[in-house]
């Protein structure tokens, strides 16, 4: 599990930095791009940590994030998609910034989680 959800961080991190910078230099068209391919890298993610049920305890950030993305998709046929493409980025960092969090501090100290 510890050496999956290394790559899950650092596939998170090297993917937003890099298409972060194509986007800069590439324009609206790399946008679009861009979100799909780190969204469908963060939605593998997910899907694989809730099949596993790593960090899904009710209540947690995971579990939280994943009914915000999940409702997130479901409304975005209904003109959720102009709101989406200014948060994305926001929820692409909180995904990079959930993943340190599980990697550097709660399987470290697994007492962490009895609190």
């Amino acid at each position: 599990m510890k050496k999956l959800k290394l790559i899950d961080l650092w596939g998170s991190i090297t993917l937003f930095i890099v298409l972060s910078v194509w986007c800069v230099l590439g324009g609206f068209g790399h946008l679009i791009v861009s979100y799909l391919i780190l969204g469908g890298w963060q939605l593998t993610s997910m899907i694989v940590h809730a099949y596993k049920g790593w960090f899904n305890a009710a209540k947690s950030p995971r579990r939280i994030y994943h009914w915000i993305t999940g409702l997130s998709l479901v409304t975005l046929p209904v003109g959720s998609s102009i709101v989406l493409l200014f948060i994305s980025p926001f929820m692409a960092a909180y995904y990079i910034w959930l993943c340190y969090k599980e990697v550097h501090v709660k399987m470290k100290r697994p007492l962490y989680l009895l609190k």
